[in-house]
């Protein structure tokens, strides 16, 4: 039987909600089928076990957080600089902010994958193909930096939009502007 393509992306978006709402614990198919209202024994259709469900919910999450063609083909428009990378980074949190449980979801799955050989080894192959992505576009792009300012970025973006989410209050007093600014001075140094 073939399976419905738009199905499938409603069943993952559930699963994403679901792990952002209740954990990895939480993540079952009849907890899926009632988010994306759809029949019970609906996800289970889809989905072979709980490594395959949560591989593809890792594929979905980077999907669903890419910019649009474009907006990054009206950044390029832009001069290639360190305001360009200062831009990008604000995409990243906008990005971030207008879909919270996508980060909530990758944080459980993180977790989940410390568990989890299969989980672990998919997981690994989509954030690293994912970076190697990001440095390339960066290279291509002739955007400033190499690719250890890519990854020193990567890591603090990713840091700073985690604690963002899990301990606000600690980001809170903070000049969210200012301290991307910085962070992006410091992995690119100065004009």
């Amino acid at each position: 039987m073939a399976k419905n393509e738009a199905r499938r992306a409603q069943l993952l978006d559930a699963a994403i909600d679901v792990l952002a709402e209740e954990g990895a614990r939480g993540l079952t198919y009849r907890a899926i089928d009632a988010k994306a209202g759809v029949p019970a024994g609906t996800a289970s259709n889809y989905f072979a076990n709980r490594d395959d469900l949560m591989s593809e919910v890792a594929t979905r999450v980077h999907q669903r957080l890419m910019p649009s063609d474009e907006s990054v083909a009206e950044s390029l428009a832009m001069p290639r600089d360190k305001q360009l990378t200062l831009k990008f980074m604000h995409d990243i949190i906008k990005r971030a902010d207008a879909d919270k449980a996508c980060y909530l979801a990758m944080m459980e799955l993180r977790l989940e994958a410390t568990r989890r050989p299969d989980l672990r080894t998919a997981l690994t192959k989509t954030i690293a193909d994912n970076l190697d992505f990001n440095v390339a576009f960066n290279e291509e792009s002739k955007l400033p930096g190499d690719r250890m300012t890519v990854v020193s970025l990567y890591f603090a973006m990713t840091g700073l939009i985690y604690e963002r989410l899990t301990l606000p209050d600690v980001v809170a007093p903070m000049d969210l502007d200012e301290l991307i600014e910085v962070l992006v001075n410091r992995a690119i140094g100065p004009d």
